[in-house]
């Protein structure tokens, strides 16, 4: 119920109009989007690398409907490039494929790709091509995305990686695939809700393959991204690198804008290399909405971690606060509903 709900809100232009001018929700979503612009992005990321935080910059959107809408995508990309280097900020780029019209045309979203990088690659003007992450969506997507990497390092672009989920049961051998290759990879747990034959559905599974495959990559990987939240998983992190002897240069661990961002700091005055994943654009709404609907026990999460920067854990419950904002998406929904209903009984 909860899911459907939150899907069919993010579809929802009425529910859209009333949520967003809600003050409580715009700011819970000002929380963890950065804003509607690329300038809103880049004053995020000068904050960030003010605190010696790399960033990776999204902009949001996926699932285009259309060549034009693809198109315009990849151009907006190669303006964040070309921002990115104008600006001087630390930062490179995280794209969806779909984005680019993956379910359009498999030989046009290539294109589109190949565009992209070729201006990251002639940005580097020789010190350093600019790192644009293929992002990894649902499954539906996982073998096109890998095979597209490997078809792209294979044609010379070699400035470009993908992301990995280990709740999925293919994943260590997706890992490989990407070891043999050289490319960097982040490592996240996943977000999609996927089905039990093809993903692990108990956390402490997928905790563990992530450990596994994390301490894989931090032996053998090229610079990875160790993409977590969980403090047990990032102190396992740090424990493997020091009895392994490896350099807290070889690797960053990455998070989320807006999610435990105290955590981010002590792991920089630590020494080690972190990285905030700052999404941005007027899609902030359904991508949202999306996220929670994918595992609303997200929703709860992202309450946490606020209680818990701000030490309120004491004084609030952070389920409580999910369960509220649950609530009160799916009345948003029942309200206009019946709105329309009533409308309707008058008009007759």
């Amino acid at each position: 119920m909860l899911k459907e709900s939150l899907l069919k809100l993010s579809e929802s232009q009425a529910a859209k109009t009333v949520i967003t001018r809600t003050p409580v929700s715009r700011s819970f979503a000002q929380r963890f989007v950065a804003g509607d612009t690329l300038e809103d992005a880049i004053q995020a990321a000068r904050a960030l690398n003010d605190a010696g935080l790399g960033v990776s910059l999204d902009f949001l959107g996926e699932s285009v409907k259309s060549r034009d809408e693809a198109t315009a995508a990849t151009d907006m990309v190669i303006r964040i490039l070309e921002t990115i280097k104008r600006t001087g900020v630390n930062a490179n780029v995280s794209v969806k494929p779909t984005q680019f019209g993956l379910d359009l045309d498999e030989a046009f979203c290539r294109q589109n790709i190949e565009l992209v990088l070729q201006r990251a690659r002639e940005l580097g003007d020789g010190g350093g091509e600019i790192f644009v992450r293929l992002d990894m969506e649902s499954s539906v997507y996982t073998e096109r995305t890998v095979a597209l990497v490997e078809s792209l390092w294979a044609d010379g672009f070699h400035n470009t990686g993908t992301v990995l989920q280990s709740y999925l049961h293919r994943t260590p051998d997706d890992l490989e695939r990407m070891l043999a290759l050289g490319s960097r990879i982040r490592l996240v747990k996943g977000a999609y809700k996927e089905p039990g034959d093809i993903s692990y559905e108990d956390k402490a599974d997928t905790d563990r393959m992530y450990v596994q495959e994390m301490e894989r990559l931090l032996e053998a990987g090229t610079y990875p991204a160790i993409a977590t939240h969980d403090e047990a998983i990032i102190d396992q992190a740090r424990r493997f690198v020091w009895e392994k002897g490896i350099g807290k240069d070889s690797f960053e661990f990455q998070m989320l804008y807006g999610v435990r961002r105290d955590l981010q700091t002590r792991l920089r005055e630590e020494g080690y290399n972190v990285r905030v994943y700052v999404p941005f654009g007027d899609s902030w709404y359904p991508y949202l909405m999306r996220r929670l609907a994918e595992r609303p026990a997200n929703m709860f999460f992202m309450a946490g971690s606020i209680l818990k920067e701000s030490g309120a854990t004491r004084f609030f419950n952070p389920a409580a606060i999910g369960a509220g904002l649950a609530a009160g998406a799916a009345a948003t929904l029942l309200w206009k509903g019946r709105k329309r209903k009533s409308k309707k009984g008058r008009r007759r």
